[in-house]
């Protein structure tokens, strides 16, 4: 059966009864039917522990951190445990071009599939209008006598959906380019922003361009900020769902992490850790990118750090960057990244038909020799009972105290930070910048924005800035082509290589498989 049968067939529990396993009254619940729901004004008093599954860099048939987090969800509350899921919402760019959806596969699931996949609650929609109402009123502003003087434009339209011909357009007044919502600084500032309050902040700090001296124009000049947050009042609302087993999920935000800083919005995580003994989350892409942002932005900005981080591998994977041969080439430069941050690691074999046993005690043993825990999840074919052995290290890790580092301080400069990453995670020999690059640091280095985070926008296929270099690559150079300042969201992007922040479709999109049958349901949604 495909993913959509499968998650067609479940039995479902109503969203109440769901919000019940985590102690949320009824009266807490903006419901969307019976199968989704908003979490209104609620906070429990646990202190629930934090899991981050990541993985190896990705192939193109992709490692299944999202079939794990579920499945490992599953597992622990098949064992007796309070837990909860606390996921991205997938964009509907990858959903119509190649990459498909994120609500895992298989027997591991978060359902309704093709609604999460899809529209949802509609908070993407949200996000998207609040970004072009920002920028209609830049537009707007400067069309009716441009009284703050804005010189140059910096804040970007976006759009849900990939369109290469948006990266570049010409407007009445300007040139123009589109950024996908989930790489959009609204949807970074979103997932980060701690409360309302702490929103309204964010928005307002949104330098939406310059001035003819190079000082910064922000969104709340314009006087449009209780605007854009009547837009995201309810959007801001974390949303409950349920797993095929019926463990209940959090869903909330999605930024890419190749672009943006890949991690669900931090209102849905503390949630999650204040209900459930056990929160599981995920990272996006490769832990080059998703984890690295989880641990240098999300929790230094979050004040969180994770109990137990699980790198997914699989076979696949491993033969893919040893370009034919089982390589632990790739594995062992993410299990040394992640060592710098945390001594909590365990290794995870996402494990698929047709793997060879030889092959998977290859792994156990090398993962044995450097006295890091192995499991395999079969979770894709057997639901939360195949994830039970990973289920059990985890547990058994998160009982010991944790030691969490960040890679960087705050104080060193931009340059430094670019460096830290480059050199310590990507293992960079040395960084250069483009011509442009220059320009736009030497401006942000004026306008004394250098003590925040930097978010790199990278290729997620390789460890470095070229998609080709398989494996661990050594001694390479990466290229600063731009910096992007999100002020409203607290991090500068760093754009690496040819990295786009609009994706554009393949030859054959999936948007060519999906259609309505005659009885009106959704078919060829994978």
């Amino acid at each position: 059966m495909t993913d959509l049968e499968i998650a067609r067939g479940a039995s479902k529990l109503d969203i109440k009864a769901v919000a019940e396993k985590l102690g949320i009254p009824s009266e807490n619940l903006l419901c969307y039917g019976n199968d989704k729901a908003k979490i209104n004004n609620f906070c429990g008093k646990k202190e629930g522990k934090l899991v981050l599954v990541t993985a190896t860099s990705p192939t193109p048939a992709g490692e299944g951190k999202t079939t794990v987090s579920i499945g490992l969800s599953d597992a622990l509350a098949k064992i007796g445990k309070q837990v909860v899921a606390v996921l991205r919402q997938p964009s509907m760019g990858p959903v119509f071009g190649m990459k498909g959806g994120a609500t895992g596969g298989g027997y591991s699931q978060v359902v309704p599939m093709d609604e999460i996949n899809l529209h949802f609650t509609g908070d993407f929609h949200a996000i998207t209008a609040v970004n072009n109402l920002l920028c209609a009123a830049i537009d707007n502003h400067i069309e009716k006598g441009n009284q703050l003087g804005i010189d140059k434009v910096t804040f970007k339209r976006c759009l849900d959906v990939n369109d290469r011909s948006l990266r570049h357009l010409s407007l009445k007044t300007r040139e123009e380019e589109f950024t996908i919502t989930a790489a959009s600084e609204i949807m970074t500032l979103f997932c980060l922003a701690t409360s309302l309050d702490d929103l309204r902040e964010k928005l307002g700090n949104i330098v939406v361009g310059y001035n003819k001296d190079g000082n910064f124009i922000y969104a709340r000049d314009l006087n449009i900020v209780g605007s854009l947050m009547v837009l995201l009042k309810d959007a801001f609302l974390p949303n409950l769902v349920q797993t095929l087993e019926n463990t209940p999920v959090l869903i909330h935000g999605g930024p890419f992490a190749n672009i943006a800083h890949g991690c669900n919005s931090v209102v849905a995580t503390k949630l999650g850790l204040s209900v459930s003994d056990y929160v599981v989350t995920e990272a996006g892409f490769g832990a080059d990118l998703g984890a690295e942002k989880f641990f240098d932005i999300k929790c230094r900005k979050a004040n969180i750090k994770p109990d137990c981080v699980v790198l997914v591998t699989t076979l696949n994977s491993l033969y893919y960057n040893g370009e034919g041969s089982l390589s632990f080439d790739n594995l062992q430069a993410h299990i040394d990244n992640l060592l710098l941050y945390t001594n909590h690691l365990v290794v995870c074999i996402n494990q698929f038909d047709g793997d060879r046993q030889e092959d998977i005690l290859k792994v156990e043993e090398y993962c044995s020799k450097q006295n890091i825990p192995c499991a395999l999840s079969s979770a894709y074919r057997d639901g939360g009972a195949g994830a039970i052995s990973l289920a059990e290290e985890v547990i058994k890790i998160t009982d010991e105290e944790s030691q969490f580092h960040l890679l960087y301080d705050e104080s060193l400069s931009i340059m430094e930070k670019v460096d830290q990453v480059a050199k310590k995670i990507y293992h960079a020999k040395e960084v250069v910048y483009s011509e442009k690059a220059q320009e736009t640091l030497q401006l942000l280095m004026r306008q004394d924005v250098s003590n925040l985070p930097i978010c790199v926008a990278k290729t997620q296929y390789s460890l470095s800035d070229d998609a080709k270099k398989l494996g661990a690559p050594t001694d390479f150079t990466v290229t600063v082509r731009d910096l992007i300042l999100y002020n409203g969201a607290g991090f500068i992007t760093v754009l690496l290589g040819n990295i786009m922040t609009m994706p554009g479709l393949p030859s054959r999109p999936n948007y060519e498989k999906i259609d309505l049958d005659r009885d009106g349901n959704i078919v060829g949604l994978f």
